[in-house]
């Protein structure tokens, strides 16, 4: 894996410094100060359990590494630890039998498509499905109702109730309070968020072709789209998971390497409800929450309630993203 420093490449520290001087009150009064957020791979063992670590920062005059666990494809911040460094390949080769690697070799498997590269469904187990929202940039609100609707669901059957946030750096900076209400939901249990990188910027042509378009629009700087996203995570007191989204669901095989180099997985959908098509059991449905996809949230309110006696009965329920992939990709062999 090539090694990036987030604060090396003059242009996307000057972004990066413009986007948080005005914002300066988000990142600077309410959040620690992180520096040298790297890309960075070793493996630590915590009570027991092997972990690989893939980014390197300063935090609180502290070294604190991000972790993945590759059994179970979680993340967590690990500080006053000792690390034994080892390079991407050498990882590979060590957990190569683990649903982490298995699921990053069967995203890099499926990299040619234009659209709906990497994951797109996960283990076909009972009935449900696996419900991920994208937070692309918008000037209007959280739809709120997607969330309420979900607790008041689920109240008696699956509490906290999963969902993947597919998040945007800019999202993060014009959402202060929609964010705020998101990790007070998570505080109370409510519900447990799986938080995927969707880009900072998420820049997008309404004339380009796809194959210009989005992520593979001319220029595009791949460090900061998706370090800079991981660090305003960080900076809100997010941990981002091993999971990547692609704005659009568009990619090429160039692109879902550079993606893969990060050791981070891209995650589609086979059910994109504006879009028409319905999920099955075990699909990665696809839902905008940031206001711009009213027919997409209908439809999944609609989903719900037709659901309700399903529900009831622990015969269709909501899926943990990370759980989902690992019984997909199964464990060891």
């Amino acid at each position: 894996m090539n090694r990036y420093n987030i604060i090396v490449n003059r242009s996307t520290f000057c972004v990066i410094i413009c986007c948080f001087l005005i914002f300066g009150a988000i990142v600077c009064s309410a959040q620690e100060v992180i520096k040298n957020y790297t890309v960075y791979t070793g493996v630590v063992k915590v009570q027991g359990t092997e972990l690989l670590a893939i980014r390197k920062m300063e935090k609180s005059g502290k070294v604190v590494y991000l972790t993945v666990n590759p059994q179970t494809l979680t993340t967590q911040l690990i500080a006053d630890v000792v690390v034994r460094p080892m390079d991407w390949k050498s990882s590979k080769a060590y957990f190569q039998q683990t649903p982490y690697f298995k699921a990053y070799d069967a995203a890099a498997k499926q990299a040619l498509a234009l659209q709906d590269a990497g994951v797109t469904h996960g283990f076909l187990k009972d009935k449900g499905i696996t419900l991920t929202i994208d937070l692309c940039p918008s000037h209007k609100p959280l739809d709120r109702i997607i969330f309420t609707s979900l607790i008041k669901e689920f109240a008696k059957i699956e509490q906290p109730v999963p969902v993947a946030l597919s998040i945007t750096g800019r999202w993060m900076l014009t959402h202060t309070d929609d964010l705020n209400w998101l990790k007070e939901l998570v505080a109370k249990k409510e519900i447990d968020i799986t938080w995927i990188d969707h880009s900072f910027n998420h820049h997008v042509s309404p004339t380009a072709p796809l194959k210009t378009n989005f992520l593979l629009e001319p220029g595009t700087d791949m460090n900061f789209e998706i370090l800079g996203t991981e660090l305003a995570m960080l900076q809100h007191g997010l941990i981002p998971s091993v999971f990547f989204r692609f704005p659009g669901l568009v990619s090429d095989q160039r692109v879902v390497d550079k993606v893969l180099a990060y050791g981070i997985i891209p995650v589609g959908s086979d059910a994109w409800l504006a879009k028409g098509q319905k999920p099955a059991a075990g699909s990665i449905v696809l839902i905008h929450g940031n206001g711009n996809e009213p027919a997409g949230v209908a439809d999944f309110i609609k989903l719900l309630k037709s659901k309700t006696a399903e529900v009831t009965s622990k015969q269709w329920l909501m899926y943990d993203l990370s759980e989902s992939v690992e019984d997909e990709f199964g464990g060891s062999e």
